[in-house]
């Protein structure tokens, strides 16, 4: 699977588990740990551990490594590292005060809204 196609699934696959406020941030050539950051988050803890255990699972069923995922058990921040696309994964009262947007604000933004109704018109 190649990297932009990784990272659409990724969005769509917390877009099913209702996250919200799902943003992207390419950030090939920004930093070295991977191409794409897709962020969100759930409205609980509960909901913060649905849509990270629906991404591991998608993962695993598509082939994909999981290298490492980390915070799932206090689900305030869980980071899913699939190689060239790490998932952030917040809680909704957290989120703002890790604001990755602009920690990484010379990242480009992805229009997730182009990539959730391209998905649907397949």
């Amino acid at each position: 699977m190649k990297v932009k196609e990784l990272m659409e699934l990724v969005v769509k696959t917390a877009d099913d588990k209702r996250a919200e406020n799902i943003s992207v941030l390419h950030m090939e050539g920004i930093s070295l740990v991977a191409d794409y950051f897709v962020i969100c988050h759930g409205n609980s803890e509960k909901q913060v551990q649905a849509i990270a255990k629906e991404l591991k699972d998608v993962a695993l069923e598509n082939d994909i490594q999981v290298r490492r995922m980390e915070g799932f058990d206090h689900a305030r921040w869980v980071l899913i590292d699939l190689g060239n696309v790490v998932a952030h994964v917040f809680h909704r009262d957290d989120r703002s005060y890790y604001n990755l947007e602009k920690l990484w604000g010379d990242a480009t933004l992805i229009d997730v809204d182009a990539i959730l109704e391209h998905q649907e018109n397949m």
